[in-house]
């Protein structure tokens, strides 16, 4: 298990890799060896809570997150599985990290009687300021 905080940890035994050929430097050694790994996690299984569930949502993009609630990274960077492997997770963990901050509820607030009172005074004096610019009334 890799605990991300107090309440979301990754559960590692529930990670599904999948080797696929990868793209990228190899020569022909990358068409004959399946270097490339898909990660799967399904987040459903398991009770995050729903902010965290909310901020993956929006995080991750419509192909990485299916409608099943299972996330997929692709990770082809690397001409090592293993390498990859661990790309992959590590990227997943980065996602878990970002997601898993709360983001704080703003509190309205009143803005105080005399800062009111001093944007008021301050119109008042520009308006005054504005009318003796104006040529006089012929009245």
């Amino acid at each position: 298990m890799i605990k991300i905080n107090n309440i979301i940890s990754i559960y590692d035994e529930k990670l599904k890799f999948k080797a696929i050929k990868s793209t990228g430097p190899g020569g022909q050694h990358v068409n004959k060896v399946s270097t490339g790994i898909i990660l799967q996690y399904n987040i459903l299984n398991h009770s995050y809570p729903g902010w965290f569930i909310d901020n993956l949502k929006n995080k991750i993009n419509s192909k990485k997150l299916s409608k099943n609630g299972i996330i997929s990274i692709k990770a082809t960077n690397y001409r090592s599985q293993s390498r990859n492997k661990k790309d992959a997770i590590d990227r997943l963990l980065i996602l878990f990290k970002e997601c898993s901050k709360r983001k704080k509820i703003r509190k309205k607030t009143r803005p105080p009687a005399y800062s009111n009172e001093k944007r008021i005074n301050e119109k008042k004096k520009i308006s005054k300021k504005k009318n003796l610019r104006k040529p006089p009334a012929i009245d």
